[in-house]
């Protein structure tokens, strides 16, 4: 016969237990990065491309973790055929004209055509920050109205 402390004993892990502990120890999701969405949703919209790249940058400048206030974009649209690079950017910046002026502190620009696309398919690598932007107090401004 088992003694009372031996049929009375609970199993040390239950299916409870273990799938809340696996639910602790599960990859959180990415979070969500509202403001490189809008500028992936705006510029397909605007320029319909034909390949685009869409870079955070923010981590490699001065400032808080997570922030989305620094972006490369490539852009390979047909609608830039017969446009000078000027109206390119001119283009991307106006597709991106509330992201600017709110949220998005600096924003790098490369826009081709799919036959400048073809002969050089490749994006431009951003140079280190020199911290430029810590003395810039609009910085801030963009940062808090990008969490509100």
């Amino acid at each position: 016969m088992l003694s009372n402390a031996v049929r009375s004993a609970r199993p040390l892990l239950c299916p409870a237990t273990i799938s809340r502990s696996l639910a602790h120890s599960r990859p959180q999701m990415e979070p969500a990065r509202p403001v490189e969405t809008s500028i992936r949703t705006k510029l397909t919209d605007a320029l319909q491309p034909t390949h685009m790249e869409v870079l955070n940058e923010s981590h490699m400048h001065a400032v808080p973790p997570g922030s989305e206030s620094h972006f490369r974009v490539l852009v390979v649209s047909e609608r830039f055929e017969g446009r000078s690079l000027l109206q390119r950017h001119r283009m991307v910046n106006e597709a991106l004209r509330d992201e600017l002026s709110s949220r998005v502190h600096a924003l790098a620009i490369q826009a081709k055509t799919p036959q400048q696309w073809g002969t050089n398919p490749s994006l431009a690598k951003s140079p280190p920050c020199l911290g430029g932007s810590k003395h810039d107090d609009t910085v801030a401004d963009k940062l808090k109205g990008g969490r509100d």
